[in-house]
């Protein structure tokens, strides 16, 4: 896509905000203290002969800055090695430079994505090497912008060629897959020579804190294909959407005052949850897990305890099941008493 200076939105305040959050950042772990890259050339010895340039203005004659300025003028590829993150994208290393990648120029952030999410994946580009194009250069305020998705050159300009299993899949089918990476925004599976992106939100029917606790790297795994973009090469993929969804049928399997048997997975401040089947979880309130007073739902149960409770309300509209473990253990002993 063509670069368009108002996709940033960098007037002075905000890059000097942006260089705030900078210089926060550790030092590459390539890079000794004495040679952290700035936004502005590494300092080089001044000779004699010369004079000697103010304090945070970079000279257009140092390499780096050649070297920028000629890749800008050709609109050559090269390989910066992104070192951190802030809310607006990468800051990248370059020649002893940092510069700095928006995220409307990066292709594995989509507008889309809500800010835990677009962080997370932001976070996970750091340490990578990326191929970007300079879109905005400016030796006097120190600024060097890249970018990813800059219109490239029109010896580059053909479309790349677009792998067969991209024109061959297609949004609905159910396909065999191998979980490759887990990151916490989501799984990538490999299709058989090209990965989709399961996110988080599509991995269960129930809550996944983190992908490695539903998953491992290299389980198999079957996923739906949710989408299919050849141009971007995207595939969009559900773990959940391959299953049938248990919300659906909840009211056939259960009724107010059934007996349960469950797991606790998860203990907060106003109750507990609790896995009764695959994929379906019911809370039980802060209010219904015993009687007397009690400081926190941890003083009666922890994550792991097995635990019996009582329907209390199904609503399979909202995805609701609530539960309750109040009197529970005594009525059932009552019931083995009268049954004898």
């Amino acid at each position: 896509m063509p670069y368009r200076p108002e996709d940033l939105e960098l007037d002075e305040g905000y890059w000097r905000a942006l260089l705030e959050e900078v210089e926060k950042l550790p030092i590459p772990p390539t890079q000794s203290p004495s040679h952290q890259p700035t936004l502005q050339a590494s300092a080089h010895s001044t000779p004699a002969e010369e004079t000697p340039r103010p304090a945070g203005v970079a000279s257009e004659s140092t390499p780096a800055w050649a070297a920028l300025q000629e890749a800008m003028a050709q609109s050559t590829l090269l390989s910066v090695e992104v070192i951190g993150y802030n809310r607006g994208g990468l800051i990248v290393h370059y020649q002893g430079m940092r510069g700095f990648v928006p995220c409307s120029h990066l292709k594995a952030i989509s507008p889309d994505m809500d800010e835990p999410t677009r962080r997370a994946a932001l976070a996970d580009h750091i340490g990578r090497h990326l191929n970007v194009r300079v879109i905005e250069l400016d030796p006097k305020l120190n600024r060097v912008v890249f970018s990813t998705r800059a219109r490239p050159t029109d010896a580059e300009s053909a479309p790349p060629e677009i792998p067969p299993l991209l024109r061959q899949i297609r949004p609905g089918e159910t396909r065999r897959g191998v979980v490759t990476n887990l990151t916490h925004f989501g799984a990538f599976v490999d299709l058989g020579g090209y990965e989709g992106l399961v996110h988080v939100s599509e991995l269960s029917w129930s809550r996944v804190n983190h992908p490695r606790d539903l998953l491992r790297i290299g389980q198999e795994v079957n996923v739906y294909v949710i989408s299919v973009s050849p141009e971007e090469g995207r595939i969009a993929l559900s773990l959940k959407r391959a299953q049938a969804n248990p919300w659906e049928t909840i009211e056939q399997r259960y009724h107010v005052g059934q007996i349960v048997h469950g797991t606790v997975t998860n203990v907060v401040t106003f109750g507990a949850f609790v896995k009764v089947e695959n994929d379906l979880e019911g809370l039980v309130h802060i209010s219904e897990m015993a009687e007397g007073n009690f400081m926190h739902p941890r003083n009666i149960v922890n994550e792991g305890d097995r635990v019996v409770a009582r329907v209390i309300a199904v609503d399979s509209q909202h995805r609701r099941l609530a539960l309750s473990m109040r009197g529970v253990f005594a009525d059932r002993q009552a019931e083995g008493e009268n049954g004898k």
